[in-house]
């Protein structure tokens, strides 16, 4: 009895202690899932690794960041922009893991009267070589040369349509290649505000629907003035963050929205605005783009994901972080979910309040301003492969791309968009039963029946002449049998006649 009992409690421990490596091993490189077309959660691979986790301190600088709103990348330059200590930090990074201080940026040259930062919360540098940054608490966005010479700033507009009782805070900001200027302000709600090259307010650019519940709508009609003014009217919504793609799109996630609106799909916290300021994103995956489909209450946290920032490959592949729980979300072009990872924590590759995101080649980069530290994360083996096969599939190289999803299906085989992907490249093959298999695998209807339309038309092509002796057979024999039954009828009553 004791020895059983002995070895009972050996094989607990040896239990215990490879549940425990194993849940250190999961802790340390993270976790990456998807949805299934059942919306079942569906764990793969790590896409992403993380690189390393960098504090100002870290990177030589004599105090660490404070209240980082903003950054962007431009080539191998990282642009900090450390809010709290009013000023702009900017990094060199010199190879995979290294990064270096370049230098700081707090004071203005050239003929200007304010030279210093007031709550710096974003910058945009562009290809030609100029700095545009929002300068919130001094009311402007300057405009500088890469020496720091001042070369002209953006202020409140003194046009009508917009609200003269407000303060001109711009919080975030993107430019075009022609030097159009799109900013999102503190307490504007009708969408980017759009300056032109000179600086001249040109009105605004992809304002939110306006969304209301329509108990609270019959209320407003029958309430009173005064209740009136104690109601919320119904305005558009802000925007958060905005990141102008390769093509000239915004990008603009919002997170203001609505459980009731995410659960119906009409809430579209991501959205890409043409220069019209319509949403244009293409939303053909299984799912709403919303990030997480379900959310509890677990560890302190609560609700849907809130966007707070997204950033946007050449490849049309876009990432956007949750600032509820710190996790970052990436689709495709189709608006499918590629992957989800990250979260919220104090290990690496975890966050405690991100609040902006943007990418290095195929590398991510996160700002943390409670953490006070930017995250690097480059791409495993598994998301490259991911990459190389939506991008081979977008250059033409539909074999290539069929085979590197086939890779992608070798590390995990529950992947889905492998197989959609599978399917796809058959499809521009032209191999069209080979791809209704692989769409069936995985309820991809659309895609079925565009290779099932493919299939029949030149399934009847093939077999026309068969076809065509079918429908003889059916509709002519019968027709001649019965001509003959009648003219051997007309023969056998003649001879009864004629006796």
């Amino acid at each position: 009895m004791k020895k059983t009992l002995k070895r009972l409690s050996a094989l607990l421990l040896s239990v215990l202690m490879l549940v425990g490596s194993f849940m250190t091993a999961s802790a340390e490189e993270g976790y990456t899932y998807n949805y299934d077309w059942w919306g079942d959660v569906q764990y793969s691979p790590d896409a992403y690794r993380t690189v390393g986790v960098y504090t100002a301190t870290d990177l030589g600088l004599d105090k660490n960041f404070n209240q980082a709103e903003g950054m962007f990348v431009c080539g191998n330059r990282i642009y900090v922009c450390d809010t709290g200590n009013n000023r702009i930090i900017e990094f060199e990074r010199t190879d995979t893991e290294s990064i270096e201080l370049v230098r700081i940026i707090d004071e203005i040259k050239g003929n200007v009267e304010v030279k210093t930062f007031n709550f710096p919360s974003d910058i945009s540098v562009t290809e030609d070589g100029f700095m545009y940054i929002c300068d919130q608490n001094n009311g402007r966005i300057l405009k500088l040369d890469m020496d720091l010479n001042y070369i002209s700033e953006i202020t409140k507009p003194t046009d009508p349509n917009f609200d003269q009782d407000l303060n001109f805070l711009p919080d975030k900001i993107c430019v075009d290649t022609a030097g159009r200027v799109y900013c999102i302000a503190v307490n504007v709600n009708k969408g980017t505000i759009k300056f032109e090259t000179d600086g001249t307010f040109a009105g605004f650019v992809g304002a939110t629907p306006v969304t209301y519940n329509f108990m609270d709508y019959v209320w407003k009609k029958l309430s009173t003035k005064a209740q009136r003014e104690q109601l919320a009217s119904f305005v558009p919504t802000e925007y958060d963050n905005v990141y102008m793609d390769h093509e000239g799109f915004i990008y603009a996630v919002t997170s203001n929205v609505s459980e009731t609106d995410l659960d119906a799909g009409t809430a579209n916290p991501i959205r890409r605005l043409n220069m019209m300021g319509n949403d244009i994103l293409v939303r053909n995956g299984n799912w709403f783009i919303l990030g997480d489909l379900y959310w509890g209450e677990g560890g302190g946290y609560e609700g849907p994901s809130l966007m707070t920032d997204i950033t946007a490959f050449d490849n049309d592949i876009y990432v956007a972080i949750d600032r509820t729980r710190g996790r970052l979300f990436a689709y495709d072009d189709q608006g499918r979910m590629l992957f989800a990872f990250g979260g919220n924590g104090n290990m690496d590759g975890y966050f405690k309040s991100p609040t902006a995101l943007d990418h290095m080649g195929r590398d991510l980069l996160v700002l943390d301003s409670v953490d006070a530290s930017i995250t690097i994360f480059t791409p495993t083996t598994f998301g490259n492969l991911i990459y190389d096969a939506i991008e081979q599939f977008q250059n033409g190289l539909y074999e290539e791309s069929g085979e590197t999803w086939k890779e992608v299906m070798k590390l995990n085989g529950n992947y889905d968009l492998a197989y959609v992907g599978i399917g796809r490249a058959l499809l521009r093959q032209k191999e069209y039963k080979e791809a209704m298999e692989y769409f069936e695998l995985k309820w991809d209807d659309e895609n079925y029946s565009r290779a099932f339309k493919q299939y029949r038309k030149i399934w009847v092509e093939e077999n026309i002449f068969w076809i065509v002796v079918a429908l003889f057979m059916v509709l002519c024999v019968p027709l001649m049998v019965g001509k003959v039954r009648k003219v051997k009828w007309e023969i056998d009553t003649a001879d009864i006649f004629k006796e």
